[in-house]
């Protein structure tokens, strides 16, 4: 069905299917469905935008970072998606049992959510407005705000797709988009024949970065240090951290394993850590396969826009950013098929389109989750009403967003819209960096807590989360630094405080009235 299937208590784990456990790899391709929306929500934001932004100003040597980024990021997403196929327990509900009252992280993570996401949907239909602007050669009406109203026009029509579809629509329509840009791309980078030498050097060989000339003498650069540019593109590539929780999530509705079950117990992990062949470990290989074909596709995407970014627009000094996010990348088409240009937008906007969907539908399983692990009957009483809480909240609070930013614009005259770079900088330290450094951390102490050793991470794997882990959070509070001090560190500790004070109200609450969700439930 198109909603996620309530979980069973006590169901056994079904066999997986043949074609898992052949030795056939064209066959495992069939287990390619929840990353590929993954997938889709970052070449959406990350790949389109940041990494030609990134090949611009830093050329083939930003490939290390970003083969090293993903890697990290895979660690991440196989580390949570383990845990769940061979429990069914997702991350939040993990979190609960964390020293504090009980979910006071989750709750944080739902507060930052709760800001952060409108945010992102004001940003992607943004986006897409400046695409259409300069597609229908409007960018000046308005005063040059005509990309707000466009976004105002595209988040209506998402809304609609919103209210008509759940999840399988979202999986097949990503599945389809994301084959087509990658045919697309890898097309192009042909045509371009880039130096592969340099290519594969910038690829495996860390290189210093720093801003060529011309970037120096851009006004936008003079207060942006390298780091932080760099920690924006660390952030959107492959996905923030949000992205990676929803998916957890998303493994529920495939039943791998034990990911739909519900609290399986020491016995139960006694008798799965003792047989290497039990089912719950054997559709260990679903997640595998779909985490790892899904950070291919976006390695290749990065690559081909960096190489792109490299290859025609620095040599022009263009770099896009403003209000012209996407309008420089079709020359990378048109550079070697004038035709083709049409077919760009094209593919531009349904990939943008596509994250924006995505990430619209990215909130209803944060927020199910978020109440699932804090109490699990709460969670069934409320299953009608989650989804459409999320859905409003995130597309009411982003038209909002996008309808300000554009009341800004007309007031303040068109000398300093609020770049919508700089609106995304913030939320994307978190959601991006910080956040993914958390998971990485926490998903070490849940398997160390949770399971048997027979079950836990490998050595490799567990090294990978802990690395990312420390880098991720490091960068984002360096990141956090740079962009305003003390300040915005302040704020991401009262974002905890309140937290850490939400939860403890919220465990008193259900402490002294048993009876409270019926009253909430009228």
């Amino acid at each position: 069905g198109n909603h996620p299937v309530s979980p069973d208590f006590d169901a056994p784990t079904s066999a997986p299917p043949a074609a898992l456990l052949t030795k056939n790899p064209l066959r495992w391709l069939s287990f390619f469905g929840p990353g590929a929306v993954i997938a889709s929500l970052t070449i959406g934001s990350g790949e389109l935008i940041f990494s030609s932004r990134g090949g611009a100003i830093f050329g083939y040597r930003l490939l290390f970072v970003f083969l090293l980024v993903l890697l990290l990021k895979w660690a991440l997403v196989f580390g949570t998606a383990r845990h769940i196929v061979l429990t069914g327990a997702h991350p939040f509900e993990r979190w609960a049992h964390l020293p504090g009252p009980r979910g006071w992280l989750p709750f944080t993570f739902l507060l930052l959510a709760a800001l952060a996401f409108p945010i992102w949907v004001s940003f992607h239909a943004g986006t897409i407005g400046t695409l259409l602007a300069g597609l229908t050669g409007t960018s000046d009406a308005w005063h040059g705000g005509a990309h707000f109203v466009w976004g105002l026009g595209t988040l209506a029509m998402v809304i609609a797709l919103v209210a008509s579809g759940g999840y399988a629509r979202l999986e097949r329509i990503q599945l389809v988009i994301i084959i087509a840009m990658l045919a697309g791309v890898v097309i192009s980078l042909l045509l371009l024949k880039p130096d592969w030498l340099a290519l594969l050097k910038g690829c495996f060989m860390p290189q210093s970065l720093h801003y060529p000339e011309w970037i120096q003498k851009n006004p936008e650069f003079a207060a942006r240090p390298e780091w932080l540019e760099v920690t924006t593109y660390v952030g959107v590539i492959g996905g923030g951290g949000y992205d990676y929780l929803a998916y957890t999530a998303y493994l529920r509705g495939k039943h791998w394993g034990r990911a739909n079950a519900t609290g399986t117990g020491p016995a139960e992990l006694a008798a799965i850590a003792a047989n290497p062949t039990h089912p719950a470990r054997q559709w260990l290989r679903a997640p595998l396969i779909d985490c790892t074909l899904s950070f291919a596709a976006v390695l290749i995407f990065a690559g081909v826009f960096v190489v792109c970014g490299t290859l025609i627009l620095a040599p022009s000094h263009q770099l896009p950013g403003g209000n012209n996010l996407l309008n420089l990348q079709s020359q990378f088409v048109s550079a070697s098929l004038p035709g083709l240009k049409f077919l760009y937008f094209l593919g531009a906007f349904l990939t943008m389109f596509g994250t924006l969907y995505g990430t619209v539908e990215v909130a209803p399983p944060i927020l199910r989750e978020i109440v699932r692990g804090w109490n699990a009957s709460l969670a069934r009483q409320l299953e009608p009403r989650l989804r459409p809480w999320a859905v409003w909240w995130v597309q009411l609070a982003g038209a909002a967003v996008l309808g300000g930013s554009l009341a800004y614009h007309l007031t303040r005259g068109r000398d300093n819209p609020p770049g919508l770079i700089a609106l995304l900088t913030p939320a994307n330290l978190f959601t991006g960096v910080t956040a993914c450094g958390l998971i990485c951390l926490l998903s070490v102490w849940s398997d160390r807590r949770f399971l048997p050793a027979a079950l836990r991470m490998n050595g490799i794997l567990t090294a990978l989360n802990i690395l990312a882990g420390i880098c991720f959070v490091v960068l984002g509070l360096k990141g956090y630094w740079d962009h305003s001090g003390w300040r915005s560190l302040l704020l991401l500790a009262a974002t905890g405080a309140v937290g850490l004070i939400a939860a403890w109200v919220a465990a008193g609450a259900s402490q002294r009235q048993k009876h409270w969700p019926p009253i909430l439930n009228r």
